[in-house]
């Protein structure tokens, strides 16, 4: 059981998809597959269920990666504090998002105080997050909902309020507070399920023992206003986003009457995992950005 059948395994778990897994990889696929067949001869049992081409990760497998996601981890941390002890380079930090408009100054003030340092950013869901922190890919991840387990830590860096967004002309667009129950037969633009969106809609909703009706989802959030102002739906958008847009776009704000019509941004990290200097000043940023009376 070598560390490049292992890097070979956890591609594969990630796609489950061998051709792609290759293509990652940038081996053939042959090999691929060879290479799993040989580690779950060797381990004695199968990792993955097969039907035709498709391929998925079954209990075994899901078992052997938590645990090989963790000694992988393990390794990519010491490979980067040793790197760091030896003063190889001004270093890197990799950061998960679920939205990335926050980012954008907390970056540009970090950027700043550390010109040379490699940044990468992704957007991703809260799903995605987790398995991109257990396996070390990223140092942080910025969700917008709970993200929480053992083996992480979390600081909430802000909180901030959720307004209904409706099209100029919609028989809702003088009103300043709506109920929930009011929107039952509202169709709704939103983000694919999973997105902090969707969750909180789907929340709201459940506890009025409703289903919201969603016209148009997609995995563009940055499209969310375009799509309400052109009359296509109504829909959730955050404070910070009602700031940005302003009050030139054709959409009207009302408050939702509920207490949870909110959204928390947290900054999220693996518990006891090797952070480098430049990972640790982004975190001392991120706090001081969203938190400055905090220390």
């Amino acid at each position: 059981m070598d560390l490049l059948s292992l890097r070979y395994f956890q591609a594969v778990a990630r796609h489950q998809h061998i051709s792609r897994a290759a293509q990652e990889l940038r081996v053939a696929q042959p090999s691929v597959s060879r290479t799993i067949s040989r580690l779950e001869s060797e381990l004695g049992v199968l990792l993955f269920d097969r039907q035709g081409r498709r391929i998925r990760l079954n209990e075994h497998g899901a078992a052997f990666l938590r645990r090989i996601d963790r000694a992988m981890a393990e390794l990519d941390d010491a490979r980067r504090e040793m790197a760091d002890a030896a003063g190889a380079g001004p270093g890197r930090v990799a950061i998960a998002a679920e939205t990335l408009l926050q980012l954008a100054e907390v970056l540009a003030v970090f950027r700043t105080h550390s010109p040379g340092v490699s940044v990468h950013l992704q957007q991703a869901s809260v799903q995605s997050m987790r398995r991109l922190l257990a396996a070390a890919d990223v140092d942080y991840a910025v969700a917008s909902q709970p993200l929480a387990g053992a083996g992480l830590d979390a600081v909430a860096l802000a909180r901030e309020e959720v307004f209904l967004a409706v099209p100029r002309g919609h028989r809702l667009a003088d009103r300043e507070h709506v109920a929930v129950s009011e929107l039952a037969d509202e169709e709704f633009v939103s983000t694919r399920a999973g997105h902090w969106q969707r969750v909180l809609l789907e929340a709201l909703f459940a506890r009025e023992g409703l289903q919201p009706r969603v016209v148009c989802e997609g995995d563009e959030a940055a499209a969310t206003p375009g799509l309400i102002g052109s009359g296509l739906g109504i829909g959730l958008m955050p404070a910070v986003a009602r700031r940005a847009l302003g009050e030139h776009w054709p959409i009207a704000w009302a408050r939702l009457d509920t207490p949870d019509a909110h959204r928390t941004l947290s900054l999220v990290w693996r518990k006891d995992a090797y952070l480098s200097p430049a990972a640790e000043t982004f975190r001392r940023i991120a706090v001081d950005h969203f938190m400055p009376h905090s220390s």
